[in-house]
């Protein structure tokens, strides 16, 4: 099977596919795609949610690019497209996943926001592991997740800036599937359904080097 093909399979797979629905916030998961921040501005200008959170410390990547937190990145992408500032909460000291959950959950008690149902957002290949993490930390609270409305390769051409190179993604996305297989037995994520096709493929990608991010 022709590489672009195993790389497709992996793509569809970490989508959730959801359908978005009337929520109680919007929480937008920080990194260096800004894409991301513009699709939770999107959401939220569709009036999916009354309130929308940043979340994001800075990372190993961002440390790099920026020298604001990515959720105040984020926030200010947000703003120039119209979101109001006072529909805004800013997390600015998650470092992973796990935190980013866990210090938004606390961020909405202290505010006293009542949450049923939220639309998470984040990078396409993190769909997957986004429910499965708000899941496990968060398991009372309906969980819809969305991402950059793109193709796989349109998302990959989009860094053609240098940020990174398309062979970094495809090595985070092969990373990704890996922890969906282990973290919940650390605890870290519900188990999810990984079919063989999309198993088969993620050894095939491992053989043909894609290791960068396996631990």
């Amino acid at each position: 099977m022709e590489k672009e093909k195993l790389i497709e399979i992996i793509w569809n797979y970490h989508h959730m596919n959801h359908k978005l629905e009337s929520s109680d916030c919007i929480v937008v998961l920080g990194s260096h795609d800004t894409r991301v921040a513009k699709r939770g501005a999107e959401v939220f200008l569709e009036g999916y949610a009354p309130f929308i959170v940043f979340s994001g410390g800075l990372g190993k990547i961002t440390g790099r690019m920026w020298r604001k937190p990515e959720a105040q990145v984020f926030s200010e992408i947000a703003a120039e497209m119209g979101v109001p500032k006072s529909c805004m909460l800013i997390e600015d000291k998650s470092t992973n996943t796990g935190e980013n959950v866990l210090f938004v959950k606390r961020l909405l008690e202290e505010n006293q926001i009542r949450v049923q149902r939220l639309i998470a957002v984040n990078k396409p290949y993190m769909e997957r592991r986004t429910f499965a993490t708000f899941k496990k930390q968060w398991p009372e609270v309906e969980i819809l997740v969305t991402s950059p409305q793109v193709g796989l390769e349109e998302y990959l051409a989009g860094y053609s800036n240098g940020a990174l190179d398309r062979d970094e993604i495809i090595n985070v996305m092969v990373g990704d599937l890996q922890r969906i297989k282990t973290y919940p037995e650390l605890g870290f994520q519900i188990p999810q359904d990984i079919p063989k096709e999309v198993w088969d493929a993620y050894l095939k990608l491992l053989d043909m080097g894609y290791t960068k991010y396996i631990r």
